[in-house]
């Protein structure tokens, strides 16, 4: 609405001015067009029959002031002398008094008719004044016949013209605005509302619905979008009952093979080759764990059935214990770890234990499983003034720019991953620091690799409503 309004504001600004320019051309071009036309149909009648000689000259001009000229209600005639005295004078006023105004010395100069437009001396009134030569018939000019009226009327009639323009323009401006404010509550505010909706519903709030109180093509949009929300909203349910119900069923398989599995691996009978294939089954039956652990956290965080055991904790203290769990997989995979803990005392936080304690080993894994190549993993715990944060950062390739804000999203993995996984490990990380009331933060460092930042906050009042 303010680009619109402004653009019709400055183009109505613009006519008016065009307008005011044109009005005040024309008023001002008809009154000096006049003025010349009787400057000099006049100065020739005196060229051609009365101007004998300087005495004949002043007689007849004498004369025609005071028998012929006949409109000192809207003019004053001044006869002028080439040193530019007024000799005589319709209104008798000026009679005698030096004329100052320019036109008149120009108009002896060039022999030509001449306009000034300035202010009356004494009164101030803004006058205009036409100056005509008076030429002998030898060529010698011998005065100037000057006709000055007042612009009062002249400019009030422009300055009603200007206001009358303004006035429409006004009137015009004071249209759109309402044009506007009707289209922006019909068309705009439902559009952003809708827009807002559909964003909520794009970033995971299947199921919420838009007041409908339209009758039109918008009406329509609401509803669709609405029957859209919701059958989102049962499919997402759906899928999640689908997920906790295989993710269940398959726990109990997958218990007996690693079972059976651990089983088989102690007997001292099998050769080499088996125990090898043995070997494979409890890597692969583990990660399928993992990923059936993770599918059914995540169920119960959508489900809202996730809970926080909350108790002071002293972070070091957890961060340590994931480390020293995932030092030796770091080691069997080549990977140096260098820890760099805080110096000096850290003050204890609220959260839960086991869950944070998910969140490095789920980061840590991460770390290994893309940062290998780059054969480091550093670990750094900082405190800040209202949060402590554990940095995790990997020396591999990291993540594409344009990718790396999708890294946290369920099921999302980034185009360049090569390893094999369920992408809902991070998703639930980001969920876990959520419901603490901290942070997950990703970001390429400078050098390569990628950098993870925990940020936990130090009072208990940031905590989610949802623990």
């Amino acid at each position: 609405m303010r680009g619109s309004v402004l653009i019709v504001a400055a183009a109505l600004v613009a006519v008016v001015l065009v307008f005011s320019i044109f009005l005040y051309s024309y008023y001002y071009s008809t009154v000096r067009t006049g003025l010349e036309s009787k400057a000099k149909t006049a100065t020739d009648f005196f060229s051609n029959y009365v101007a004998k000689s300087y005495e004949v000259y002043y007689d007849s001009a004498k004369r025609y002031t005071e028998t012929i000229f006949n409109e000192t209600d809207k003019l004053e005639l001044q006869f002028v002398n080439i040193d530019s005295r007024v000799m005589i004078s319709s209104i008798g006023i000026t009679a005698g008094t030096e004329a100052m105004s320019p036109d008149i010395r120009q108009a002896i100069e060039t022999r030509t008719i001449r306009t000034w437009i300035g202010q009356r001396q004494g009164t101030n009134e803004r006058v205009m004044a036409v100056s005509a030569p008076m030429v002998y018939t030898n060529g010698e000019v011998i005065g100037v016949m000057r006709y000055i009226t007042s612009l009062r009327v002249v400019d009030r009639q422009v300055l009603l013209g200007v206001l009358a323009v303004a006035g429409v323009a006004l009137l015009v401006l004071l249209l759109v605005v309402s044009i506007n404010l009707v289209f922006i509550r019909s068309v705009i505010a439902p559009v952003g509302i809708i827009t807002q909706t559909s964003k909520r519903i794009a970033e995971g709030s299947y199921g919420i619905q838009i007041d409908n109180a339209f009758q039109d093509e918008m009406g329509e949009m609401v509803a669709s979008i609405n029957e859209m929300s919701l059958k989102i909203a049962q499919a997402e349910q759906m899928k999640s009952e689908f997920i906790s119900s295989i993710s269940h069923e398959l726990r109990t398989p997958l218990t007996a093979i690693t079972g059976w599995g651990e089983t088989l691996a102690y007997n001292e009978t099998l050769d080499a080759d088996t125990r090898g294939g043995i070997s494979i089954i409890l890597k692969e039956a583990t990660r399928l764990t993992k990923m059936v652990e993770e599918l059914l956290e995540f169920t119960r965080m959508e489900d809202g059935r996730f809970t926080l055991n909350v108790e002071p904790i002293d972070i070091a203290v957890e961060l340590e214990d994931a480390i020293y769990t995932y030092r030796e997989l770091f080691q069997k995979d080549s990977l140096q770890l260098h820890y760099s803990p805080y110096e000096g005392d850290l003050p204890l936080i609220p959260g839960d234990p086991n869950r944070l304690k998910q969140v490095f080993l789920n980061i840590f894994d991460n770390a290994a499983k893309y940062g290998r190549e780059g054969g480091r993993i550093d670990i750094t715990l900082e405190l800040h003034e209202e949060s402590i944060a554990v940095i995790i950062r990997d020396f591999g390739p990291g993540v594409a720019e344009d990718e790396i804000e999708n890294v946290k999203m369920k099921f999302y993995k980034g185009s360049n991953s090569q390893a094999r996984g369920s992408g809902i490990g991070l998703a639930v990380c980001d969920e876990i620091m959520r419901y603490h009331g901290g942070l997950l933060e990703l970001e390429n460092a400078e050098g390569g690799g990628l950098r993870v930042t925990c940020r936990l906050p130090i009072t208990i009042e940031t905590l989610s409503e949802d623990v």
